[in-house]
């Protein structure tokens, strides 16, 4: 999928006012995904996106990785804190931040590849897969 229709989907789905919104929701989410999903799963996500949206999670997992105990592993945190970073990068309240990370979550799982899609939603805690579309929310453990 090519950023312009991400960027569409993501504002049309968020019901956000303009581009530069939906754009600053996208990127603060596929950020504070990379750092809870694992390094190389960030990375093959990453390697499905636009560039700079494959930018900004790639930078993400790197610092996570570069930061963690293990050097793979993402960041242990639940939706709480989800929603508190994604709100913090795309400047608006956690209540907003969630409702525009579940539709960046739609997009992206219509853009991967389904089997990346299961894999992202099974390392992803019980309470952060219930921002994923229906179908993918009762997957992973």
């Amino acid at each position: 999928m090519r950023h312009d229709e991400m960027i569409g989907k993501v504002q049309a789905l968020a019901r956000l006012p303009d581009r530069g919104s939906a754009e600053r929701a996208a990127h603060a989410v596929v950020t504070t995904l990379a750092e809870r999903l694992p390094s190389g799963l960030a990375r093959h996500v990453a390697a499905q996106l636009p560039p700079d949206m494959a930018d900004a999670m790639r930078l993400a997992a790197d610092a996570t990785a570069a930061s963690a105990a293990e050097g793979t592993a993402g960041q242990r945190f639940g939706l709480t804190a989800f929603a508190g970073r994604v709100a913090d990068r795309a400047g608006t309240d956690e209540d907003t931040a969630l409702r525009e990370a579940a539709a960046v979550l739609e997009v992206l799982d219509a853009a991967l590849a389904p089997e990346l899609t299961e894999r992202m939603a099974g390392a992803l805690p019980a309470d952060i897969r219930e921002l994923l579309p229906v179908e993918r929310a009762g997957e992973g453990g």
